[in-house]
């Protein structure tokens, strides 16, 4: 260094003469034109330039002081040039020419010259300073030079992402003072007035040199005074500003506070370094923070989801029967309810979780992250399976529930066909014991005998004839007991009391002919004309009233040909009419001939016919009953007919619609697969046209409501079967909401590769090189190559396995490098291509789907942050120390993720431990590996 001192003791000024100005060569551009502000036409502010003096005198011997001196007056010790040039060389740590020996004009005025052309050397353009202004103590120009020199070496370097210098130091100072109450800078004047800056300042790098809960916003003074004092104490930034100048100005000098604030600046331009590393952390831990986050968003959802299977499956499981058939088909009603209004949002949302899932392990894979593992018993896998079990349960009970009210339907049936069996057999055996036990053949004349023998007969006839109603009665019960019928107890305590008195009126009739045939031998004839009568009269009373049970009986069928038999059969019985006719006429011809033949004879006869009790009236009247029952019974069957018609509508009604939509769906799934292999343009272009793909098929939905309706109103009819279509409900269903979840996880798989190209800043070049390269192996469009196609795959690529990166061949483009590649021999090695296989294929199922071989292709060619970085940036706010205190992670991170890495850091054990030492090392390790975080 040029010795100063020696040359002002040797020389003494020359008189005043010219010399040439230090105008200049140099220029800082823009930021000259933006900081300067000073004109040589315009007086100072006599307050500003009192503060000026003081701030830039006291940074001017700051700095010389470390060359030993200093000065006084600022206008007057600069003049000679001298303290000048070694101001010069202490703050730019450089040699500047020799100082001319000799203390006249010239001699200054010349070593004033050398320190302005160093200034201006070093980009700097001196705006209207000259040497003469410097040399003749003018104060405005002097200080404008020290200002321009503070500029340059003091705050020029100053720069926050990309600012200016002097709203880089702004930014710097609001970033620093943002959390103190009662602190808002907004520039370098009025902002700083009541001290409050400068003191949070200072506490935010040094928090035990201030009490800043202590400080007042109304004591300005106080304030300014605390800050200067300890600055200067403990920061050895020495006192440029007075407190009570600053407190009476309007407006302080703003050149004044810049460069007092740019001390402190770089005083703590140590703490930017933390600040870097703490940006680094606050990255690391937001990506984890969002990322616990999804996870926790999944096993939510994933336990809502399970829940909701596991409380369904016992009700689809349950096939306790109801009693009646309005029950059961309430059940359906609530079966049809869960299909449409239940269960199609848990569908939508287990293809949501499906997705969340896939885009959460993306995201791990894209922050260098290990896999999410879920919870157990809530993995995808878990999810399937119970979802599986559902719609298994979901399929038995619906077929069972159509099987109950099947059955429920034959149980009434047969059941109202028991009553009404039973009805006529009871009636026709009410007073029948009363009539077997009667001891009348006592005091009976022989004539009477007679009667009451043929009479017995004609009630044998009659009784063997209802043998079996009784069999059908019993045969009917025991259907409806081994149907499990809900009120067999009753039917089964009406049958037995109807076999008991079955029983017993059989003994009865056998005591009864016993007793007349012991009195027939004291008896003689009997009227042949009457007992004809009575033989021919009672099988065609039993014809007539086994008819009206027939044309009365309840049927039920399910198709148009049951139908059409029941009518055929109908049509027989009424074809053998005009015979029963006739046998009418002949009986009632009988009765008539016996009249005749009485009368003819001035017979009188006793009254009725002695051997029966069926009467020319009863035959009459049953028979117009019998013609009455067939127009009611063809009616009925027309009406079942109508119903059959109406119902095989249905079928081809509901057959037409699914005929076209089951195909559709069909052909749309095939469509999915075709466009998820033949993907063309950009993956926007490719998202854009899914998206738009898949609004076509909601569309579509309408359709399928359609069907929904039309198959309701089939199973309200009772409908069981349909020959028109192999499609069923069920069918349609299930390949609507396989179409539903493919073309949301072809969109979601499109959307993961845009997430890997940005994150990983994959072109749009290499995507669709990728995308060309994977289809041309996949021969079978199946979506996943096998691991030789792979290996093909990875080579045309240019990936060299062997030594685990990507052939770099300079200008060469991909055909020329394959053809290199097939040139030498070049091979991929085993043990490397395991490793791949291993990392794109970790469950070993022998298949990479494109979104395994997108991920290991970005992740094998960019870089992510790694433990090691973020360990070495922890070191950073720890001050190089192994551990680091909350107190620290407080100071230098936002809240929030002070207190996340405060939770979860573990007490640090090294010998060189502190009271309250936190092992940053091994969290920092932990978010890379496996952990429970």
């Amino acid at each position: 260094m040029v010795d100063y001192h020696a040359a002002n003791q040797a020389y003494q000024y020359g008189p005043s003469s010219g010399g040439n100005g230090a105008g200049g060569g140099g220029s800082m551009g823009d930021y000259m034109a933006q900081e300067d502000d000073w004109d040589r036409d315009l007086l100072l502010d006599p307050a500003w330039e009192k503060q000026q003096r003081k701030t830039f005198t006291a940074w001017c011997n700051s700095h010389l002081r470390k060359a030993g001196t200093q000065i006084e007056n600022i206008d007057e010790d600069f003049r000679d040039g001298l303290k000048l040039m070694l101001l010069l060389e202490v703050i730019s740590g450089e040699r500047l020419p020799k100082p001319e020996r000799g203390k006249m004009r010239v001699h200054k005025i010349n070593n004033v010259n050398k320190a302005l052309d160093f200034i201006a050397s070093k980009g700097v353009k001196l705006v209207s300073i000259g040497a003469e202004e410097i040399v003749d103590g003018n104060a405005k120009m002097t200080l404008g030079m020290i200002w321009t020199i503070i500029l340059r070496f003091a705050i020029q370097d100053i720069s926050v992402e990309e600012t200016s210098a002097k709203e880089g130091l702004l930014l710097w100072c609001q970033r620093k003072t943002a959390p103190y109450k009662n602190v808002n800078v907004q520039n370098f004047h009025i902002s700083w007035k009541d001290g409050l800056a400068f003191n949070a300042l200072i506490h935010r790098h040094r928090p035990e040199l201030i009490e800043y809960d202590k400080l007042r916003k109304d004591d300005p003074v106080t304030n300014l005074n605390n800050a200067f004092e300890v600055a200067e104490k403990y920061l050895d930034i020495p006192k440029m500003l007075d407190a009570e100048d600053i407190v009476n100005t309007a407006r302080p000098d703003e050149k004044a506070i810049m460069t007092y604030v740019s001390s402190f600046y770089h005083a703590f331009s140590g703490a930017q370094k933390a600040e870097t590393a703490a940006n680094r952390i606050c990255k690391v831990l937001a990506v984890n923070q969002e990322n616990e986050h999804l996870m926790e968003d999944y096993e939510r959802l994933a336990s809502d989801l399970l829940e909701w299977i596991r409380r369904t499956i016992p009700w689809l499981e349950d096939r306790v029967p109801q009693k009646t058939i309005q029950e059961m088909q309430q059940k359906l009603e609530d079966f049809r309810d869960y299909r449409r209004v239940h269960k199609p949002p848990k569908v939508q949302e287990k293809c949501q979780l499906e997705i969340n899932f896939n885009t959460l392990q993306t995201k791990l894979r894209l922050s260098n992250r290990p896999a999410f593992m879920p919870s157990e018993g809530r993995m995808v896998s878990d999810i399937n399976n119970g979802w599986q079990h559902l719609e298994q349960a979901e399929k038995g009970y619906e077929e069972w529930l159509l099987n109950e009210i099947r059955r429920l339907e034959r149980l009434d049936h047969l059941a109202e066909k028991f009553r009404q069996k039973a009805s006529i057999h009871e009636a026709w055996t009410d007073g029948k014991e009363a009539m077997l036990k009667h001891r009348d053949y006592e005091t009976a004349t022989l004539s009477d005998i007679k009667a009451l023998i043929r009479k017995h007969e004609a009630f044998e006839s009659d009784l063997a004839a209802h043998q079996d109603r009784v069999e059908q009665i019993a045969a009917i019960a025991q259907e409806l007991n081994e149907l499990d019928y809900y009120d067999s107890h009753n039917v089964n305590t009406r049958c037995q009391k109807i076999c008991d008195q079955w029983d017993a009126l059989g003994s009865l009739t056998h005591s009864r002919r016993e007793a007349l045939e012991k009195t027939e031998k004291q008896l003689e004839t009997i009227d042949q004309l009457h007992l004809e009568y009575a033989k021919r009269a009672a099988p065609f009373n039993n014809w007539m009233e086994s008819a009206m049970e027939d044309l009365q009986d309840m049927f039920i069928v399910h198709t148009i040909e049951e139908i059409e038999g029941l009518i055929s059969a109908h049509d027989q019985f009424k074809s053998t009419l005009p015979d029963a006719d006739r046998e009418r006429e002949a009986i009632l011809a009988i009765h008539k001939e016996a009249q005749r033949i009485a009368e003819s004879n001035h017979i009188k006869l006793s009254g009725s016919n002695p051997y029966t009790t069926v009467t020319p009236q009863i035959i009459n009247s049953k028979w117009e009953k019998v013609q009455q029952l067939v127009p009611k019974r063809d009616h009925a069957l027309l009406e079942e007919q109508s119903k059959q018609q109406s119902n095989e509508h249905l079928r081809r009604q509901f057959a037409s619609q699914a005929n076209v939509v089951g195909p559709w769906i069909q052909t749309k799934m095939e469509e999915i697969g075709r466009i998820s292999i033949e993907m063309n343009g950009t993956l926007e272009d490719q998202l854009s046209h899914l998206k738009q793909y898949e609004c076509s098929i909601v569309d579509y939905k309408p359709n399928l409501d359609l069907l929904e309706q039309q198959h309701q109103l089939i199973q309200e009819a009772l409908i069981f079967d349909n020959k028109h279509t192999n499609y069923t409900m069920e069918h349609i269903r299930v390949g609507w909401e396989q179409l539903l979840t493919t073309i949301a996880r072809t969109i979601n798989e499109v959307e993961n590769q845009i997430l890997t190209r940005d994150a990983k800043g994959i072109s749009q070049e290499q995507m669709q090189e990728f995308r060309a390269s994977f289809n041309h192996f996949d021969k079978d469009h199946g979506g996943a190559l096998g691991p030789e196609e792979f290996k093909a795959c990875l080579i045309s690529l240019g990936y060299d396995v062997e030594n685990d990166r990507q052939k770099q061949t300079g200008s060469m483009d991909s055909d020329d490098f394959r053809a290199l590649l097939i040139s030498t021999g070049y091979s991929l090695g085993d043990a490397e291509f395991n490793r791949i296989m291993s990392v794109v294929d970790p469950n070993h199922s022998g298949l990479v789907t494109f979104q395994a071989f997108i991920d290991f292709m970005s992740r094998e060619t960019t870089d992510t942050d790694t433990a090691d970085q973020v360990i070495a940036s922890f070191k950073v706010l720890a001050g190089d120390k192994n551990f680091i205190t909350a107190e620290e992670l407080r100071r230098e991170l936002p809240p929030d993720q002070a207190e996340y890495c405060i939770a979860r850091m573990a007490p640090y054990q090294g010998p060189d431990a502190a009271p309250g030492a936190l092992d940053y090392k091994s969290f920092s390790t932990a978010l890379y590996g496996e952990s429970d975080l």
